[in-house]
């Protein structure tokens, strides 16, 4: 067993003692300088009507800043040092063969309804994810849980049905929430949780807003405000605007438009981190035309990638390689050839594929990514001159993620990218997961992505995970054109550490993280 917190070996976590400074993303000179008051007011894009505290749903930012990064809490955490620590868990140890997996969780927590925390919380919550009928983001990582069992109030022991050697990782995804046991229905209807702060009010798709818990397990080390109110704020102008008017103290994903704007005004801070978020254009390969893998080769060569990240991005980023392993995973493979705009290999696969022209509908809405219907319309030019015509159909913003993707052949997407290899890859491309949103089925990359995940040679992983990121840009169903620095823009009036770049808005945690100076 080696002891360390980073994501290169996981089997054994220190105790909590090792990792509480680093839960919250603070600065290594410790709390002192951290204040607590305030309310701090966020203007957040990603909401939709149909939001709930149900975290099996979660898709967009809004809820992953408003659950686990508010209200609730999660076994384990991504610290701004992109290393594992825990959240509700102590500590957690795994066998050899990172088959069986045994966690210590924290003592003297209580939901906001005052039920203590404990074992029956964890196997009850994980449980939630694999009830017949269930619709869960996180179905493939609790799926691969073969039995939990109680061995203590405050310890469980998971036995997995192939080891996973980044499991402990898996239990931070946003989705698998700590709810009270034998009242989960009352706890998603409320919003009852361990966070340092509980709802006042919640109108989904409006407006949430806490108050600060007091007597929280984690006082002194996070969770600053006298309390929040998230404000959901879709479009991004009215977004920008809220800010430069005092109306919010901090908003998500920065217009590049008027970045020049906002960088002159004295009042605010433009924050900006590079991570593994990556937009995409992902297609449904088992229907046609996407069905054919020329016809995908093609639609590859038929894209300028460095103008998308020039003129969309605004130079906030990097290109992309038709894989969605980025500079921010440990076994990226950065030597694989890059995928350049080519219109006579994409009309040479047209033919392959018994076409002489393409014309096709590319569904696209800003709720997909901020300049996501000029990205299509870019895409739309370069094709052209590839014998392919892109329609650029328009969508509506409000439920797009529940009536566009995954339901529309071919549409605009966005993935924050994930702290693993093999979270990304069973996330989104494993067949049969809820979110695998093109339906590619290649079998070669099917039987790596179990043998990556139960392999504990790092040399073996790194070329199983090289040969799939090689099989997944050549013939897979997503064109992913361009990485994406997270951007967003606050007050100066509020201060904070070191930022975290697993999700936007220091990975949904800015709310825990940061406080007024």
């Amino acid at each position: 067993m080696v002891s360390n917190l980073s994501r290169r070996n996981v089997l054994k976590s220190g105790a909590a003692t090792v990792a509480a400074g680093a839960v919250w993303g603070l600065p290594t000179p410790g709390f002192s300088m951290a204040k607590s008051g305030g309310m701090l007011r966020v203007g957040v894009s990603g909401a939709n009507t149909s939001d709930s505290w149900d975290g099996r749903t979660h898709s967009d930012l809004y809820m992953q800043l408003a659950g686990h990064g508010t209200v609730f809490e999660c076994l384990t955490e991504i610290n701004a040092d992109g290393d594992l620590v825990g959240e509700l868990a102590e500590s957690w140890e795994g066998s050899d063969d990172a088959v069986v997996w045994t966690v210590n969780l924290k003592k003297g927590v209580t939901f906001h309804n005052g039920k203590s925390f404990g074992a029956d919380d964890v196997i009850e919550s994980l449980g939630i994810h694999v009830a017949e009928g269930a619709k869960s983001a996180a179905q493939p990582i609790v799926a691969n849980i073969a039995k939990m069992e109680k061995t203590g109030e405050h310890q469980v022991q998971l036995t997995l049905k192939a080891g996973n050697a980044d499991f402990p990782f898996l239990l931070s995804d946003y989705h698998i929430l700590m709810y009270p046991a034998g009242m989960i229905e009352q706890a998603i209807a409320d919003g009852i949780g361990t966070g340092p702060y509980r709802v006042e009010s919640f109108d989904p798709g409006v407006r949430l807003v806490c108050s600060k818990v007091a007597g929280h397990h984690r006082e002194g080390m996070g969770g600053w405000f006298d309390g929040v109110e998230v404000i959901a704020i879709n479009d991004v102008s009215a977004r920008m605007n809220a800010l430069m008017t005092g109306q919010v103290d901090v908003v998500s994903h920065v217009d590049f438009k008027i970045e020049t704007l906002l960088k002159a005004n004295p009042n605010v801070e433009i924050f900006e981190v590079t991570g593994n978020q990556h937009y995409t254009f992902p297609m449904l390969t088992n229907v046609a035309p996407f069905d054919d893998v020329n016809v995908r080769k093609a639609l590859k060569y038929a894209v300028r990638r460095q103008e998308m990240v020039d003129k969309i991005l605004q130079g906030h980023g990097a290109i992309g390689n038709d894989s969605p392993i980025g500079p921010g995973n440990r076994y990226f493979a950065a030597d694989l050839p890059q995928l350049e705009y080519d219109p006579d290999k994409a009309k040479h696969h047209l033919k392959l594929a018994g076409l002489d022209s393409l014309t096709i509908d590319l569904s696209t809405s800003e709720a997909a990514f901020v300049g996501a219907t000029d990205a299509a319309q870019l895409y739309q030019a370069s094709a052209a001159g590839a014998g392919v015509n892109i329609n650029v159909v328009q969508e509506a913003a409000d439920g797009y993620w529940s009536n566009v993707w995954l339901k529309k052949p071919w549409c605009a997407c966005f993935w924050g990218g994930r702290a693993t290899e093999d979270w990304m890859f069973s996330t989104a491309y494993e067949l049969g997961v809820p979110w695998n949103d093109t339906h590619w089925n290649n079998a070669r990359f099917q039987e790596l992505l179990v043998q990556g995940r139960t392999t504990i040679d790092d040399a073996k992983r790194r070329a199983i995970y090289t040969e799939m990121q090689a099989l997944i840009s050549a013939e897979g169903g997503t064109v992913i054109p361009m990485f994406a620095n997270y951007v967003g823009a606050a007050s100066k009036a509020l201060a904070h550490g070191k930022i975290g770049n697993a999700w936007a808005m220091d990975s949904a945690r800015i709310t825990k993280r940061w406080w007024f100076a």
